[in-house]
């Protein structure tokens, strides 16, 4: 399916699988707004520097949930490995 996205006043049109159309226009438009936010919070005139702080703002965001995703993947080992040991002691 081919879809047509607009960031930063431009066209972006995209080849993209019919799962993921949804997710690109959402994250299209959070991008579009943080923009926005950019330009009225720090007086950004161009438009290169309120990109440049939205990918700042996404990398900063996509490796925060990652060390949270690993400290939950920690703590749930942690809790089946000390759930597995009260299970085999059940069995002595």
């Amino acid at each position: 399916m081919e879809i047509n996205i607009v960031i930063a006043g431009r066209s972006y049109p995209l080849n993209v699988p019919d799962t993921e159309e949804i997710v690109l226009r959402k994250v299209g438009k959070q991008i579009e707004q943080m923009i926005k936010d950019f330009e009225k919070g720090y007086a950004i005139k161009d438009k290169q520097d309120a990109l440049a702080m939205c990918a700042l703002r996404l990398g900063v965001s996509a490796e925060m949930n990652a060390i949270s995703l690993e400290n939950n993947i920690k703590s749930s080992t942690q809790k089946l490995a000390r759930i597995n040991q009260l299970l085999n002691n059940l069995e002595k």
